[in-house]
């Protein structure tokens, strides 16, 4: 499995919008605070827009804001809304790409370690994210302390 860079900025994006405290955030402040190119963040939004990840307010105080809690959003929705179907290997989503894979020794490995795999990007919500960030920038040392 390889995670695109548009999967990355996709989650650079929901983690943003998930500690966004009012709720709607526009483009270039998404872009500028988490280091992704507007044009191709557009794009991302739109997809993630089209899988009931985000939602688009129009007007003068319009952006962009979550369609669901943090808690509701997995890793695994937001890779699928840019990347489609999460595969390890083609014939794990169908076997009948592959005549070998009712006798493949390998087969049942993979259908394996897809499940394991889905279920532990399942498992991991954007809330969970956010507790993660909060304390990691809570634990970050400030610097080198000056002696007098």
């Amino acid at each position: 499995m390889h995670i695109t860079r548009e999967t990355d900025y996709a989650v650079r994006c929901v983690l943003y919008l998930s500690g966004v405290s009012d709720g709607v955030s526009v483009v270039d402040d998404i872009a500028g605070e988490m280091g992704i190119p507007k044009s191709f963040l557009a794009k991302i939004l739109q997809k993630l827009a089209k899988a009931g990840i985000v939602t688009s307010i129009r007007g003068v105080k319009g952006g962009f804001r979550l369609a669901q809690k943090p808690e509701r959003i997995n890793l695994l929705k937001v890779i699928e809304a840019t990347q489609g179907q999460l595969s390890l290997n083609l014939c794990v989503l169908d076997e009948k790409s592959c005549s070998r894979s009712s006798t493949c020794s390998i087969h049942p490995v993979w259908v394996r370690i897809q499940d394991i795999m889905e279920k532990e990007l399942k498992r991991q919500s954007f809330k969970g994210f956010l507790k993660e960030s909060v304390s990691r920038e809570t634990n970050v040392p400030k610097g080198p302390s000056s002696k007098d």
